[in-house]
């Protein structure tokens, strides 16, 4: 009897969801492809468009928009803190 994957069931995605910081988009930069997320704690963090993973159904620069909630991740570069995913469904 095989198992069944069911990696997209509600109860998964939820636990997705989890694993990432919960912020806002408050600043784009169109021509640069850049962005600043505030977290809900009120940290800044900035990121650069090439150099981060999108997951979610938004996989785009362009579907970004300022004042859009996003999950999100950071990483240490040679620049400082950066968000390095960015989670983001339409």
């Amino acid at each position: 009897m095989g198992e069944e994957d069911d990696t997209e069931s509600p109860a998964n995605e939820a636990v997705l969801t989890d694993k990432f910081y919960r912020g806002t988009i408050v600043k784009l930069f169109q021509g640069a492809q850049m962005g600043v997320i505030r977290s809900e704690n009120g940290r800044e963090v900035s990121f650069t468009f090439p150099h981060v993973v999108m997951v979610g159904t938004l996989r785009h620069f362009d579907d970004l928009q300022e004042r859009m909630s996003v999950g999100f991740d950071v990483g240490w570069t040679s620049n400082g803190l950066r968000v390095t995913v960015i989670r983001a469904d339409g």
